[in-house]
């Protein structure tokens, strides 16, 4: 009977697409030999409930006989489907997996649709650069204005400040990173590969992160101009680069034209006056008349703003609004700062100006868990954002390479590839490291981060306090070296994987840096890992050259402790392949239909025969279109 299952042909097809819904036409053809056909039906699941459609007879002929109709579907960005009737009187599955007898049905035996959801081309399966603006290049030569609660460092090469200032001001020690910079330095960007860039918040601020915005409508001094910013999105687009704008609508910073803790500026702040045209934009309570506002992790400097006030969002995605301001300067799409943190209807908010003001906008959110199982329309809905930083699988490969947790892997590439939209998998930021974590090669290269933790990354709680420690912390010859080796294989992995390639900037040249601080020190211009330069280009050409990886289907062939063997398939062309995670040559088992194939990609030195110690191979073969 299996057999016959899979003999099955099925079709479904758009016929008419709506504002909310679009309607397809359905049809099936069953062989006769599976006998006479009662109850079919074509079922559709989302996390929230499930709706099933009956199938009616149409014809017949001397092989199949043929079902379809006509049904309607909400715009969602994900349904899981599946097909069953009964044969001959008896109860049957027709679904992906036909080989899972069960009479359950889990995601991963069944197909997925997308309705009305569609991510950007320009975002898929492409290499991304994120920079840390402040950190980054100094493109403007003239001395810097001083500010109030800003210092500035007199030399590029100056170590960063970890920890509160003298007055106690945490993240206010400027290098001066600006937007000319980056422009300078579009020739080196495209070398790696990359086409897009994502730029850490630049709009004035009160910090060197600027994740506390004080104006949204300009850029920050110290970064440039509104004017520069325009000319940064239009040169990108000459080099076939899009920009990304990290968008922070969770909370201001207290010292801002909005809140105005200070009186630092003209206008009446929220916490100034109840008579404030900003006061609604804030989150707070009540009590005897007293006025509580609600601080982002109890951050008294980051007020939260209320999204669901009509003010604040008519400010930031009503009409001429700063998101029009922002893509009026030629960006091409927005990184959602604490995107778990905004309402389901703000994010809509943002979508529709967005895709207003560009129908290929794209929408990045930072959300750390898998947001198909946090119970909200994050991605489901179709209405939300396009994407998310992959978390999940960056904290598993990590755990893979290195503790062996083969188990973790496992579950997170099954969540990825049977609960995520399609286009949302091919577009998931998987990093090499970015601003909140430890660098990279310090992940690699040594042994100061919890096991059982959270995170694979986080410290013990002394070491995560401890300041100093995290700022004086150098990787011996050694150890670097221990770490590049493994990290490479990280890296050759993720070029080969499902989603953009996401470079945190100088992760391609070795940059240090213990915890979220220490890692963003200024871009070493005249002090670059050469080898590890070389490397990230050569991946990044071979992400460019091989187009099919931007949509190809993912299959996991084996994972263990030793290695990690999976396909890339698209129905021209197909790959193998196999990465070592152990510090040892290793024999593989190749597929057979890749054996005799000569590799197309190595690490190390690695071959058909055995692969090299954290190396790592690709066999590529073309496959016959039907």
């Amino acid at each position: 009977m299996e057999e016959l299952l899979n003999n099955i042909i099925y079709s479904i097809d758009t016929t008419e697409i709506k504002n909310n819904s679009a309607k397809y036409k359905v049809n099936i053809k069953i062989p006769l030999e599976v006998g006479w056909i009662d109850g079919l039906n074509i079922t559709f699941k989302t996390t929230y409930n499930q709706q099933s459609f009956q199938l009616h007879y149409k014809d017949i002929d001397d092989k199949y006989v043929t079902f379809e109709n006509e049904i309607e579907l909400e715009t969602k960005a994900i349904y899981h489907y599946y097909f069953s009737f009964e044969a001959n009187k008896k109860f049957m599955y027709y679904k992906k997996n036909n080989n899972n007898n069960t009479n359950s049905i889990s995601d991963d035996d069944m197909w997925k649709l997308s309705v009305n959801f569609k991510v950007p081309d320009w975002a898929k399966g492409k290499i991304m650069y994120h920079i840390f603006v402040d950190r980054f290049n100094r493109g403007n030569k003239l001395k810097l204005q001083k500010m109030k609660n800003r210092t500035i460092h007199d030399s590029w090469r100056e170590d960063v400040v970890i920890g509160p200032n003298e007055d106690g001001i945490w993240n206010a020690d400027f290098y001066g990173g600006d937007i000319q910079g980056i422009i300078d330095k579009l020739d080196y960007i495209k070398s790696l590969g990359v086409s897009i860039i994502y730029l850490s918040p630049i709009v004035w601020s009160q910090s060197n992160h600027r994740y506390d915005a004080a104006d949204y409508e300009k850029v920050d001094p110290y970064a440039g101009t509104n004017e520069d910013l325009k000319k940064l999105c239009d040169k990108a687009h000459e080099y076939d680069m899009k920009i990304v704008l990290d968008a922070v609508f969770n909370h201001t910073g207290n010292d801002s034209k909005y809140f105005n803790e200070y009186g630092n500026y003209d206008e009446l702040g929220a916490y100034q006056s109840r008579e404030s045209k900003y006061f609604p934009f804030y989150r707070k309570y009540f009590n005897n008349d007293k006025i509580y506002f609600d601080y982002w992790w109890n951050m008294t400097n980051l007020p939260v703003c209320d999204g669901t006030n009509k003010e604040w969002q008519n400010y930031i995605y009503g009409e001429n609004g700063v998101i029009d301001l922002w893509f009026s300067l030629g960006i091409d799409g927005l990184r959602l700062d604490v995107a778990d943190e905004l309402t389901d209807e703000f994010i809509e908010g943002i979508r529709s100006a967005v895709k207003r003001n560009k129908e290929d906008g794209f929408i990045i959110g930072e959300v750390w868990k898998n947001p198909m199982r946090m119970g909200r329309g994050y991605l489901e809905s179709g209405k939300s954002m396009d994407s998310v930083m992959n978390y999940t699988l960056i904290d598993a490969l990590i755990r893979y390479f290195k503790y062996e947790d083969v188990h973790k892997l496992k579950d997170i590439i099954k969540q990825l590839v049977t609960e995520y939209p399609n286009d949302t998998l091919n577009s998931l930021m998987n990093f090499t490291s970015t601003h909140d974590i430890t660098r990279a090669i310090n992940i690699f290269a040594t042994n100061e981060f919890k096991y059982d933790s959270e995170w694979a990354w986080n410290f013990d709680d002394n070491k995560r306090n401890n300041l100093e420690w995290q700022k004086n912390y150098l990787l011996s010859y050694n150890d670097y070296k221990h770490g590049k080796e493994i990290y490479k294989a990280y890296v050759f992995l993720l070029t080969f994987f499902p989603g953009i390639l996401s470079i945190f900037y100088g992760d391609e040249i070795g940059i240090q840096g213990m915890g979220n601080l220490a890692n963003r020190r200024p871009y070493p211009w005249n002090n670059q890992d050469i080898d590890l330069l070389q490397f990230f280009k050569h991946m990044g050409q071979i992400r460019n050259n091989e187009k099919f990886l931007e949509n190809a289907e993912l299959e996991i062939i084996d994972i263990n402790s030793k290695y990690i063997l999976f396909k890339r398939n698209s129905k021209g062309e197909s790959a193998f392949i196999a990465v070592n995670r152990s510090g040892e040559k290793l024999n593989i088992p190749i597929p057979d239909e890749y054996k005799d194939i000569e590799p197309s990609y190595i690490l190390g030195n690695s071959n058909t025969n055995e692969l090299d110690s954290h190396g790592a191979l690709v066999l590529k073969k073309k496959k016959d279109i039907i």
